[in-house]
C-alpha cells in the first residue's frame, strides 16, 4: 500500500485532496493509507520515514513548508516531496530539498492526478527495500541496496551502511527474511552479507568492501554457490 500525508492548513484544500486520491483510487484501482497533518510542525514533530509521498504547501502559520521539508531530508532522503503553491517562484526553491514537483493552487484534478501518477511512476522505478532504523530524532529509512552487511551481536544488529552505522534492535533471522530478494546471504551465524559488495573470497574469507568476514564451514557451499548465482545473474 502507497501511504501519502497531506501537509495543508486549510482544510478545504485538505478535503479537495482527500477527494481527488479516492478518486483516483477509484479510476486506477490503487490502493492509499493517507495521512493528513495541519501545518510543517505536525508532521516534523516525532516524524517517521514510513511515507512514499508527501504532498506539501509551502506557506503555512507555524511552520513554512520548505523548512518542514529540510527537516524531512535529514531524516528522509527518499520520500517524494510535492510542494503545494500559489507562487510558481516559491516551488523553485524546491530542488533544494530535491522536491520532485509542484502543485499550483487552485488545485485542479487533472493537474494533481497527473503529479501522483508520476509519482507512483518514480516508486515503481525503485522497487527498493528499506530498513526502518530509529535514531534520536526520529527514524532514518536506509536503502537496503546501501548496506554492506548487517551484524549480529548480543542480542542486537549491527547495520554496516556505506557511509553509517545504524544499532538496532531485532534478528537476523527476521531481516534475512525480508531481504531475502536483495541479493543478501548468511556468511556464518553473525553476518548477513550483501552480495553486491562481495569483493573477494580467499579460504574461510570473505572481503565486504573494507571488512573481512568469517565464513562458517557449514555455510560455505551455501554462501559461495549464493555468490556464484548473483554474478552469473548480474553478468547475464
Amino acid at each position: 500500500m502507497i501511504r501519502i500525508a497531506i501537509v495543508e492548513d486549510e482544510v478545504k484544500v485538505q478535503k479537495q485532496l482527500g477527494g481527488y486520491i479516492k478518486k483516483y483510487e477509484e479510476e486506477r484501482e490503487e490502493c492509499f493509507e493517507v495521512f493528513f497533518f495541519k501545518d510543517g510542525d505536525e508532521i516534523v514533530e516525532d516524524y517517521r520515514g514510513v511515507y512514499d509521498i508527501i504532498f506539501l504547501d509551502i506557506q503555512m502559520k507555524r511552520m513554512d513548508g520548505m523548512s518542514a521539508a529540510e527537516k524531512i531530508r535529514e531524516m528522509d532522503t527518499e520520500v517524494i516531496i510535492i510542494f503545494i503553491t500559489n507562487m510558481a517562484n516559491y516551488a523553485i526553491r524546491g530542488y533544494a530539498v530535491d522536491a520532485m514537483d509542484f502543485v499550483l493552487k487552485p488545485i485542479h484534478y487533472f493537474a494533481f492526478s497527473e503529479e501522483l501518477k508520476k509519482a507512483l511512476s518514480r516508486l515503481a522505478l525503485r522497487k527498493k527495500n528499506y530498513l526502518l532504523i530509529p535514531v534520536e530524532n526520529g527514524v532514518v529509512r536506509l536503502e537496503a541496496a546501501n548496506v554492506l552487511y548487517i551484524e549480529s551481536i548480543s542480542r542486537r544488529l549491527i547495520v554496516h551502511g556505506k557511509k553509517e552505522e545504524y544499532t538496532i534492535k531485532g534478528t537476523l533471522k527476521e531481516l534475512e527474511e525480508k531481504l531475502k530478494e536483495q541479493y543478501f546471504f548468511r556468511c556464518n551465524n553473525c553476518y548477513l552479507v550483501n552480495l553486491a559488495y562481495v569483493e573477494e573470497v580467499t579460504q574461510n574469507i570473505v572481503q565486504v568492501g573494507d571488512h573481512q568476514l568469517q565464513i562458517s564451514r557449514p555455510r560455505k557451499k551455501a554462501f559461495m554457490n549464493a555468490l556464484a548465482d548473483y554474478v552469473g545473474g548480474v553478468i547475464k
